[in-house]
């Protein structure tokens, strides 16, 4: 008869079969915000999609899948068994299953729906927190859209199968697909800041708008997509162009996948150096005007790395403030300790006010309006930089209210650990967004306008809000010195805008926190210190993920 040694108790219940989408009240709020001028049967359309996904996205099925996708990494295959070059990268079931839910819940497309850059950013969240990395093709995919429509011809071509609903795994040519995802490759060995200096060469063909590359690219993720804008050098500078794997009469293009990148997280999804040699692309935008053209897609995927962040910074929240309330220490819920209880208010605080800045954004590419599209000219690059930069910190803190569980890999806060600093290194890292702040304000003065008005509407609200917009505009006139205080006007920009939505659109309790802690100077440099004062239950409450 085997013995019992001991009874297993205080062991929170994991965080499963609940709503992502319900459970976040600020999410949820700001979609209501900013999607309210919808009719009301578009709107209650908007609830059912996100509450579906939301559903999805906590049920254990979901959490499995993305366990799977990383437990088993993509595998490169650059031959078949008859030593034909194939170049294929091999996913585990589990990934094609995210990256199938993904498309299907309209991931790749807000280009035709009403309010569907906020439908899209929202879901987007969501569905972030089962698996980051296979939102890496559905992020480019989504935002291939902008570059390709550069040139109308490619854009009638590609579009319908960029924004399909449909996922259709397999290189084939584009035509027989139902769906299609798109990539970029800019970056080289020799550099990825200064893509200008790009070694990769476009030699002219005969066909109208046609080229042959040769070079190569240092990272290429999500090589299995069915197309790529790369960047390379024409005879007229540095230009952009489409690079399909499948050729129109069904032979494979010269896309020669060299190794795949080992890397400290994001492990689901591959990253591989890719060579061209003799490789058929067709040109995007006219010659010498590449960069230009590629910032249109990279300004998107910019923003969802603010978005990315801000899903993982609510997935660590969430079961930090999940475990406390149902783990006991010293005679009551760990959620009831004064210090742990400042904790998790900070955290939840940093989270909130990551989603509703990256929410507000969403909503001004929705608007698509003169004063918007300035205002995303600045703030796209001050969002990148600083909800990326306070990701990662945040969910290590996390990680630490679960103690030694949130240090075991079953927990899924390693995971979170790993993933968390990539969005500030991917598509620009913390420096290259400080110093694009800067190029904006030097040379586009309408930025700072827009800038300067979205946060006036909340002037007089908060004295504190109040005095660090007086302060910023005090660092913004004194010019000595502005490239080495690049990253720290950026923050600055951040926090004050951040600061001038939660005053404007959160509940009292949240913006007088933030206020006093972020812009008042009563907080510290560690999670866990914001005034004792405030109410922090109510902050935790607010965050608490409903199961």
């Amino acid at each position: 008869m085997p013995r019992t040694t001991h009874t297993v108790v205080n062991q929170p219940p994991p965080l499963t079969g609940y709503d992502v989408y319900s459970a976040d009240r600020a999410l949820v709020e700001a979609v209501e915000r900013h999607l309210e001028h919808l009719e009301p049967e578009s709107l209650a359309g908007v609830r059912t999609e996100l509450t579906t996904l939301g559903r999805t996205a906590g049920s254990a099925q979901a959490q499995e899948w993305g366990a799977q996708a990383n437990e088993f990494p993509p595998r490169l295959r650059t031959h078949d068994r008859y030593g034909h070059r194939i170049d294929e990268v091999e996913f585990h079931p589990a990934w094609h299953r995210l990256l199938g839910k993904g498309v299907s819940a309209g991931l790749t497309s807000s280009w035709t729906r009403p309010g569907g850059h906020v439908r899209r950013a929202a879901a987007f969240l969501v569905w972030t927190q089962v698996e980051a990395g296979h939102t890496c093709p559905l992020s480019m995919t989504h935002a291939a859209v902008s570059a390709l429509r550069a040139d109308g011809e490619l854009a009638a071509e590609w579009e319908p199968l960029l924004t399909s609903e449909v996922y259709d795994r397999g290189l084939r040519p584009a035509r027989e697909k139902a769906g299609a995802l798109a990539g970029m490759c800019l970056t080289e060995k020799q550099g990825g800041t200064d893509v200008r200096g790009n070694t990769t060469r476009a030699r002219p063909m005969d066909g109208a708008g046609t080229y042959e590359l040769t070079g190569h690219k240092w990272f290429c993720s999500a090589p299995m997509s069915d197309a790529f804008l790369v960047l390379a050098q024409a005879p007229e500078g540095p230009t952009c162009f489409l690079v399909p794997r499948v050729l129109a009469g069904g032979t494979r293009n010269v896309f020669l996948l060299q190794r795949l990148k080992d890397k400290l997280g994001n492990r689901s999804n591959a990253s591989a150096e890719v060579e061209f040699d003799g490789t058929w692309a067709r040109r995007v935008g006219p010659e010498g005007r590449g960069v230009a053209t590629m910032m249109r897609m990279v300004t998107g995927t910019r923003l969802d790395c603010a978005l990315g962040s801000a899903a993982q910074m609510r997935q660590a929240v969430a079961q930090a403030v999940h475990h406390c309330a149902h783990r006991w220490a010293f005679g009551g819920p760990l959620l009831d300790r004064p210090l742990m209880r400042n904790v998790l208010a900070d955290l939840a605080l940093e989270s909130e006010a990551a989603t509703t800045l990256a929410l507000r954004l969403a909503a001004a590419c929705d608007d698509g309006g003169e004063q918007a599209r300035a205002l995303l000219r600045l703030a796209v690059p001050i969002a990148k930089y600083w909800v990326t930069k306070r990701c990662p910190p945040l969910v290590v803190e996390a990680a630490e209210c679960l103690g030694g569980n949130g240090y075991v890999e079953e927990s899924g806060l390693p995971l979170l650990v790993r993933d968390a600093p990539l969005n500030s290194v991917w598509d620009g890292a913390g420096n290259v967004q400080a110093l694009d702040v800067l190029r904006a304000l030097r040379r586009e003065p309408a930025v700072l306008d827009a800038y300067l008005r979205e946060v006036g509407l909340a002037r007089g609200a908060d004295h504190r809000l109040d005095r660090a917009v007086k302060d910023l505009l005090g660092e913004l006139a004194d010019l000595e010195g502005m490239e080495a205080r690049a990253r720290r006007l950026t923050e600055r920009l951040a926090l004050v805008l951040q600061g001038s939505l939660l005053v404007r659109f959160a509940p009292p309790s949240v913006a007088d926190a933030f206020c006093a802690a972020r812009l008042g100077g009563d907080g510290g440099a560690a999670f866990g210190t914001l005034p004792h004062s405030l109410p922090l239950r109510e902050l935790v409450e607010r965050a608490l993920p409903h199961s």
